[in-house]
């Protein structure tokens, strides 16, 4: 049964070795004049340019009896053959599906009937569709080889006309073409010749393949940076050059498919070079040529109508035939489509982009990866501005549909499909800016340690999910490069999130499709660019959740296995006035004897007081142990009154156990979604995921020396003769005595010059900020990795979120508080009480707003995402009286009396907050 229209024709076709094999077998019903069953006196025939201009002009002669036997048939009215338009129950198509089918059966050598005495001579000699033109010149480009494209160039007469004018004869396009038909179509002013063409080219895989090739090799740097991590990286590139030296063999029939006649320079000559990089379409061209189309309405609908066609025939072509791995010149079809500045506009949005971003998310990953090297050189305006077309697919689909528990934004495979396509750019933007793959932190020397119910884990078939380390995305891992090893990228991540897809977002949902890790369920937790901070957030507190979870079931059930006493929880009994001995001592005791105890929900009890910890217990904890801790007299951690931040105590007289426990309690502070008033420079979370500080970060950890270094590399004197320093620097213990050190042996004797300045900068920063605090910060990240080494923290967060999520943001807006606080008991937004209230809060100063804070919260820092995440409850505690307000910081809820006038009020609310301690019963 023949093929009902052209787009559909492309869903069904035969396995690429199938096709291979049929496109170089010669039909059987009638055989070429130049050609023969026997392969080698096919290729010497190939050699001789007038053999393989026989050779095409017998195909296109086939196929035009094929198309004709198609549409008008061979006159018998009782013909048998299924592919004769005469025959009984046939169904004729349009001229273009025609033309389609007669290259399929002048592929598989088709019977061809002979004409019926009435229809002898009545044949048109003229070609009467363009596709059929196109079909014949692909056949001449398959049968002929490389020499296509030069010999079939001549004016030629059919039927005598000439047929140059309609540009029938143009299947692939340069710019030189492009810019020759506008020229023609400008004269007559007729621009349907040039639609044409845009429609045919820009609709056909393989003809926009071949277009714009570049006419240059590129540079070695371009073909080093495209390459990648290839372990035969070495082999690669002696057979580039091998193949730049020599002519290149046949390509693959995808590229040169559309090999007849394409004007000028066209890539199917014998001139062609099969460069390395796999990119080998000139961008800058096609950025030319959009520039000169696109301001035409008309021509404009051919690029869209093209996208329409095109892409769900690349989908087919990437899911079911393999073919960038026949063909890696295809990704040319990508560039150059990407390169159309009109993607984003309304046209685009509801069929052709989306069809478009489905196909390019098939692309297997080396190509992806070569997508973005490529995309990573093309500069920021460019980066950007693919960006925004992608973003504004993805806001214009979320906002024109109504996602909800039902109909999950999951689901929707324009976003999805627009999502991963953003994965590219994002490694694209990390590529592009400035990266730094080396000065990495060395692992732990010893692995962090197993739980102890690992066996019964797998014997109640409860193994641990993620037990070799957290979740890395692939790509990262082809391209080699992380998110953290960006320090700036070419585009700032922030302009990747997008806002409105994260409010419609189900995160509970889709945390379960990042967990289970099926492929017919998308997460967007894969592609965590996209998302805010407070998403993740909210996605890191399921994980942790979940897991408490796990762990209680697994205690209970290990209880009655093994009899044991039931301990579901991590139970911290401290003394107020001990709060660091008696934490401490416990913590460590639970880290050498089960680390697993770690990972369950923790729960606070303050000696002599009432208080049930339901989160607010936990939170005082953690303020207490960290005020503590960072205590300057306890000498763990040096401060500096210029930045405000601490920093490890490289003459610290504390053992390294201390500093492990330190860590713990930080990762403690993430698991159980506590908020710490910590101040440590961004370096510290930089070298928790995994990177050792350098020069820049000496920029806010120590500005005075960070400029001095910068300096002394801008000098532009004599640095020997004028500052006389060398290899040995001088630092003070904890006694204030000097230390000297040499950064070089005998560094003493090793001047500091013009020549290796830069050496001892990096030097002096890496002693600064790595081996001074070595032993320090390895405990430390070895306790902070106990509790935190299965989550999906370092994957889904930046180290400038992490240290937000740490310490929370330091920005306290109370507006936007006060929008979001809830009413309870009586009162109401238009309460009067409530009006007095925040006018008095309003009032008060920043350190007055920060008791306040610690006072109904448990901490004096705002959530992940601004205090208009905080929920907060006023709730009515009885009519005018002497007592105090009161909260209950679990559930962040104020008991507030309705006390007859504002002043009574202010120092009532004053006195609470000023000496609030302890917990007790109400």
């Amino acid at each position: 049964m023949h093929r009902q229209n052209n787009n559909r024709g492309r869903k069904c076709r035969m396995n690429p070795d199938e096709k291979e094999d049929r496109e170089c077998a010669p039909p059987q019903a009638e055989s070429s004049p130049a050609g023969g069953s026997d392969r080698e006196h096919d290729e010497t025939q190939a050699e001789n340019p007038e053999a393989s201009r026989m050779k095409r002009a017998a195909a296109k002669h086939l196929i035009e009896r094929y198309y004709h036997q198609l549409t008008e048939g061979c006159g018998d009215g009782g013909c048998s053959n299924v592919g004769c338009a005469s025959s009984p129950g046939f169904l004729r198509t349009d001229n273009n599906a025609a033309a389609v089918r007669s290259l399929e059966l002048y592929k598989a050598g088709a019977p061809l009937c002979d004409p019926h005495p009435s229809k002898k001579g009545t044949t048109s000699a003229h070609v009467e569709s363009s596709a059929l033109a196109a079909a014949a010149a692909a056949a001449g480009g398959v049968r002929g080889g490389a020499e296509a494209c030069g010999n079939s160039r001549v004016n030629h007469r059919e039927g005598g006309h000439f047929v140059r004018e309609d540009f029938k004869d143009v299947s692939f396009l340069t710019e030189d073409k492009v810019y020759e038909i506008l020229a023609l179509c400008a004269a007559k002013d007729d621009y349907s010749p040039l639609i044409r063409v845009i429609g045919r080219v820009f609709s056909s895989a393989e003809g926009l393949v071949a277009s714009f090739r570049r006419t240059t090799p590129p540079t070695k740097e371009e073909l080093k940076s495209l390459q990648g991590k290839d372990e035969d990286k070495d082999e690669d590139e002696k057979e580039v050059e091998d193949q730049m030296e020599e002519d290149p063999p046949a390509s693959s029939s995808l590229s040169h498919v559309a090999g007849g006649e394409g004007g000028g320079g066209g890539p199917t000559g014998a001139d062609e070079q099969p460069w390395a990089d796999e990119v080998s379409v000139d961008a800058e061209a096609v950025r030319r040529v959009y520039a000169r189309l696109l301001s035409n309405e008309r021509v404009e609908a051919a690029f869209l109508n093209a996208l329409v066609y095109l892409s769900p025939n690349v989908e087919c072509d990437l899911t079911y035939h393999n073919v960038y791995s026949r063909d890696p010149h295809y990704l040319n079809l990508f560039v150059i489509v990407m390169e159309n500045s009109n993607l984003h506009s309304p046209e685009y949005l509801e069929i052709a982009l989306p069809q478009f971003c489905k196909a390019m998310s098939k692309l297997p990953l080396a190509a992806l990866a070569k997508l973005a090297r490529l995309w990573s050189r093309q500069g920021a305006a460019s980066l950007r501005r693919m960006l925004e077309t992608f973003q504004q697919l993805i806001t214009y689909k979320v906002i024109s549909h109504e996602f909800g528990g039902r109909n999950l934004v999951n689901d929707d495979e324009a976003v999805v499909g627009a999502t991963r396509c953003l994965k590219i750019l994002y490694y694209a933007d990390v590529l592009g800016g400035e990266v730094d793959t080396g000065h990495n932190e060395e692992p732990d020397d010893e692995p962090v340690p197993e739980s102890s119910e690992l066996t019964l884990h797998e014997l109640l078939g409860e193994e641990r999910r993620n037990k070799k380390g957290p979740r890395v995305d692939p790509l990262e891992t082809e391209l080699g490069v992380r998110a953290s090893d960006c320090r700036r990228p070419l585009v700032p991540f922030e302009e990747f999130v997008n806002e409105p897809l994260n409010e419609v977002l189900e995160m509970d949902k889709d945390y379960t499709f990042f967990k289970v890790e099926t492929e017919n369920k998308f997460s967007f937790m894969t592609c965590p660019f996209i998302l805010n901070a407070v998403t993740k957030n909210l996605g890191l507190y399921y994980d942790n959740r979940i897991r408490m979870y796990s762990e209680r079931r697994i205690t209970v059930l290990y209880s009655l296995v093994q009899g044991q006493q039931l301990n579901p929880y991590l139970r911290l009994k401290v003394r107020r006035d001990h709060i660091i001995d008696d934490a401490l001592v416990r913590l460590e005791m639970i880290a050498m004897e089960n680390p697993a105890d770690l990972k369950k929900q923790l729960y606070v009890e303050f000696e002599g007081e009432q208080g049930v910890d339901e989160g607010g217990v936990s939170k005082e904890f953690f303020q207490l142990v960290v005020e503590e801790i960072f205590n300057v007299d306890i000498g763990m951690f040096t401060y500096d009154e210029t930045t405000k931040l601490f920093w490890f105590n490289p003459s610290s007289l504390e053992n390294e156990g201390q500093y492990t426990l330190i860590g713990i309690v930080l990762g403690l502070a993430i698991y159980n979604n506590c908020i710490l008033d910590v101040h440590f420079p961004m370096v510290v979370y930089r070298k928790l995921m995994g990177k050792k500080g350098t020069l820049r970060d000496l920029a806010d950890s120590n500005p005075v020396l960070f400029q001095s270094l910068t300096e002394l590399l801008s000098y532009e004197g004599s640095v020997e003769e004028d500052m006389m320093i060398t290899f040995q620097i001088s630092q003070t213990d904890l006694f204030g005595n000097p230390l000297m050190h040499d950064l070089r042996e005998n560094g003493d004797q090793i001047p500091v010059t013009n020549d290796n300045r830069k050496e001892f900068v990096a030097q002096y920063a890496d002693y600064v900020l790595n081996r001074t605090v070595e032993k320090q910060f390895k405990a430390f990240r070895r306790g902070f990795h106990m509790v935190t080494n299965e989550s999906p923290l370092k994957y889904l967060f930046r180290p400038e979120e992490i240290e937000l999520l740490i310490c929370g943001s330091r920005n306290l807006d109370f507006l936007a508080l006060e929008e979001t606080t809830e009413y309870d008991g009586g009162y109401n937004r238009d309460s009067r009480i409530i009006k007095e209230f925040w006018e008095t809060l309003h009032s008060f100063g920043d350190d007055q707003k920060r008791l306040f804070l610690q006072f109904t919260t448990g901490t004096d820092r705002a959530p992940v995402g601004g205090l208009g995440k905080l929920k907060m409850i006023i709730a009515k505690n009885g009519p005018d009286t002497e007592r105090l307000p009161t909260s209950h910081t679990c559930f962040n809820v104020l008991l507030l009396p309705e006390y007859g006038t504002v002043e009574k009020l202010r120092e009532r609310l004053l006195k609470a907050i000023t000496y609030a301690k302890g917990f007790g019963m109400l």
